[in-house]
């Protein structure tokens, strides 16, 4: 039954990427101008680990701290090759002229990172790629990729301020589907990313930072989302 929910969530009829999701084997690289965005291999270790190992990348992530050592970073790679490629769509981004391993980003669905009922996007470069234009080259070419996947009807429990203004919230209503993002207020590189990607801010707030070695710290957090432009 559709309807107003508690803590600001709405029950809405739209649309999600059919799961399974094509596995690792089945997805075509995207090739823009300068990059390749290809799947994780067991290869990508030792690049892997190199992003996860710069504290001004992780300061913006889920774990918000480095990874202590290579074992923690495997198991983070093992996320996303088979069997669990099919509850993911994340992609290794590349360097078109030398293959060099810059960063990676895309979707993992029934993971947890679905703070507002969407899917949520998600990407990280490396600190010397930062300032080049790379994360808006490859959030362009991934939201082609993500559109264009097969698509099944759902219903979800989302956030409605998410929601494009003026979208029917009663029972029954169908909505153009979303894809969020989570980003930290201070991450402003981040923000005109996507807002120049056609993102909208629809949230702020803050609340208790409780990632590790955070101490109670208050972290500053902003919610995006992106309406399928073919809905």
């Amino acid at each position: 039954m559709s309807g107003i929910l508690a803590e600001g969530r709405v029950r809405v009829k739209t649309t999600l990427p059919a799961r399974p999701l094509p596995p690792n084997a089945e997805r075509p690289h995207i090739r823009t101008e300068r990059l390749v965005i290809r799947s994780f291999t067991p290869d990508d270790l030792a690049g892997l680990h190199a992003l996860r190992a710069q504290p001004e990348v992780m300061v913006y992530s889920s774990a918000g701290r480095v990874d202590r050592d290579e074992a923690e970073t495997k198991a983070r790679l093992e996320a996303e090759l088979p069997p669990n490629d099919a509850a993911n769509y994340d992609f290794v981004i590349c360097l078109a002229s030398t293959g060099e391993f810059l960063g990676t980003g895309g979707v993992r669905l029934g993971s947890g990172k679905d703070f507002f009922g969407w899917p949520e996007l998600g990407y990280m470069l490396k600190r010397e790629h930062w300032g080049r234009g790379f994360a808006t080259e490859f959030v362009r070419a991934f939201l082609a990729a993500w559109w264009a996947l097969p698509r099944c009807r759902v219903e979800l429990a989302v956030d409605a301020r998410s929601l494009d203004a003026g979208a029917p919230v009663g029972p029954g209503a169908e909505v153009p589907e979303q894809l969020s993002a989570l980003v930290e207020a201070g991450n402003l590189g981040s923000k005109r990313v996507l807002g120049k990607l056609g993102f909208r801010q629809f949230a702020e707030w803050t609340q208790e930072d409780d990632r590790e070695g955070s101490d109670g710290a208050e972290s500053r957090l902003c919610g995006f989302s992106v309406s399928n432009p073919a809905r």
